[in-house]
């Protein structure tokens, strides 16, 4: 069933993006005896939810041009969990309505609310927020819902969980009885069912999947690891499978610090997002991972539902998720709109058994296996070389005449060698392609513990910073010891503001007021550019000159060019520095 035309701006924007059929939410809200009804939806995760309320709205918001009507108060409330599902709404909806006219203002915790207050004066049609920041806006008279027309409550379960029925409820009174409202949810509980019952009027009740049913899309893996390298083998998940895109799920703001900071030390792009970033970096982070600098996203539980990548393939559980419902929401990030996903629980042999009982609760298939071996990801490696659409693919007229002089000038030999040269620039640093040679060691191929012990050369990290002899390049943090700066939180802190690795930072010098910091020579161009980008909220970096001898001591009394060991911060939020930048986080 093509989308009706009935709505031509609608229709329009809907085929410039590819929509050709409904999905059968979309079907369903769009069904003749949905029209002009209050609306109860069950649907999953990543099966066009938003759009699918975005048009079933459009016969109370467009005229019969299908332009946006004129309104002096919004027309539309949409209500959602969180601020990434929030903004992500409105990003769907300033698509979806872009040719009407339509205004649409996003009001979310984390954002200057003068700027949304302003906004909401100049007039809008939709408003896209979250339950707090909405009744807050209500509250102080800049939200005025008298005229409303529709009422959309976005994972209204997730909301009901967080705490936010008194919001909603305040929300839903403030607006007239005349208004249609839809309940959006991925299962029918029942508290939404209550919520439901008082506040709408002959609701449609569309289940599109049945409760938690889970994602067809969806290829769901469990890999038994050692107690003692969990995170070797999440590492060696990401090379094997090898998505442009990942997400790793923590419990905790510590455990996502913590795999970042290995995640970075082995090579990989990654971000990542927890409840203690602003609301600036986490925007950043998103966007970082949608536009490709960034191929792994590290999150706590708080990044499960709003976040839509449309390149993430492959999502992994770094913890077991405490229910069923956090299993299949974690998971529903990739396998989204049709496309296809991997979801992979790491976890050791002594919870096996409780993993078990959680994949049956939830009614998912899962396909157990050790942890990927060295031999495994170098075949997987070399099969994704072969497979790569460079080698199939016709060369421009332009490039014909450089090719028939390569293959006149250069071997076979020395023409796949520079081909395998540039597959390898497109790893991780740690885990690059030599490991197609017999025997080569992989990225997380380790030496037995008695070897190790026995090297007197120390780990590379630490070999790495004895090798320097102060020459690299020194950069003025704007934080020192009366911020609480500790290399335990600037040495991660350093690596994410400055796309550099453990290893590529030297000496650090912590005085009253700054903090200097050493960078390897090569890396500190790319460390200058990415610091420079950094916003107003976080810690100001500058080039500087050397240290004198008797200037800013090091770090916890180490020797120059010594770089300091990051071993984790502590636990909670009591670690963070009571510097600028975490002071407006919290």
């Amino acid at each position: 069933m093509p989308f009706p035309d009935s709505a031509a701006p609608l229709a329009r924007a809907l085929a410039e993006r590819g929509y050709e059929e409904p999905t059968a939410v979309q079907a369903a809200v769009l069904a003749p005896e949905a029209r002009g009804r209050d609306l109860l939806v069950s649907a999953r995760t990543g099966s066009g939810k938003t759009v699918a309320f975005g048009l079933a709205m459009a016969e109370e918001l467009l005229n019969d041009e299908g332009r946006a009507i004129h309104v002096a108060t919004p027309a539309v409330l949409v209500v959602a969990p969180t601020r990434e599902l929030a903004l992500q709404v409105k990003n769907e909806l300033t698509w979806l309505y872009a040719q009407t006219g339509a205004r649409i203002v996003s009001c979310v915790g984390g954002m200057e609310p003068r700027r949304e207050a302003s906004a909401l004066a100049a007039g809008c049609q939709i408003v896209v927020g979250t339950p707090g920041r909405l009744c807050d806006h209500l509250a102080r008279g800049n939200l005025n819902l008298s005229a409303l027309r529709v009422v959309v409550l976005d994972e209204a379960d997730e909301m009901l969980d967080l705490g936010f029925r008194e919001e909603l409820e305040t929300l839903l009174q403030a607006s007239p009885e005349t208004k249609r409202s839809f309940l959006f949810s991925a299962t029918i509980a029942r508290e939404i069912a209550r919520l439901a019952k008082r506040y709408q009027r002959d609701a449609l009740r569309i289940d599109t999947i049945g409760d938690n049913a889970p994602h067809s899309d969806i290829e769901y893996r469990a890999v038994l690891a050692d107690q003692t390298d969990t995170t070797g083998a999440i590492i060696n998940v990401l090379r094997l499978v090898g998505s442009p895109c990942a997400m790793v799920f923590c419990h905790t703001r510590e455990g996502v610090r913590q795999m970042q900071s290995a995640l970075l030390q082995h090579g990989f792009a990654s971000v990542a997002i927890s409840g203690e970033l602003g609301q600036n970096e986490r925007s950043r982070a998103i966007e970082s991972l949608r536009n490709g600098q960034a191929q792994v996203c590290v999150a706590t539980d708080v990044a499960a539902r709003g976040i839509d990548v449309p390149t993430l393939g492959l999502v992994i559980h770094a913890s077991l998720p405490s229910n069923p419902a956090t299993l299949l929401h974690r998971s529903g990030r990739t396998g989204r709109a049709g496309r296809k996903g991997v979801c992979v629980l790491v976890t050791t042999p002594a919870r096996r058994r409780q993993a078990d009982r959680l994949f049956q609760a939830a009614g998912v298939e899962v396909t157990w296996s050790a942890a990927p071996t060295p031999d495994a990801i170098r075949a997987a490696d070399v099969e994704r070389l072969l497979a790569d659409p460079v080698l199939v693919s016709k060369p421009p007229s332009d490039q014909i005449a450089l090719i028939e002089r390569l293959v006149t000038e250069r071997t076979p030999e020395q023409l796949a060698a520079a081909l395998i040269g540039l597959w390898n620039s497109r790893l991780p640093e740690a885990a690059r392609i030599r490991a197609i040679a017999p025997g080569a060691p992989s990225p997380r191929e380790r030496a037995p513990a008695t070897a190790r012990r026995d090297n007197a050369d120390g780990p590379p990290t630490r070999r790495r910073a004895e090798q320097r002899d102060g020459s690299g390049s020194w950069f003025r943090l704007s934080v020192g010891r009366a911020d609480r700066a500790d290399p335990k939180w600037l040495v991660p802190l350093l690596c994410r503001l400055g796309g550099v690795t453990k290893p590529d930072i030297g000496a650090i010098r912590i005085a009253p007021t700054y903090t200097l910091v050493e960078i390897a020579s090569d890396k500190a161009d790319r460390f200058a550019s990415c610091a420079s980008a950094t916003d107003d909220d976080e810690i100001k970096i500058e080039p500087a000159q050397a240290p004198s001898d008797n200037e800013a001591p090091p770090a916890r009394g180490r020797s120059p060019g010594k770089k300091p060991v990051y071993k984790g911060g502590g636990k909670g939020r009591g670690d963070r520095p009571a510097g600028p930048s975490s002071r407006k986080r919290r």
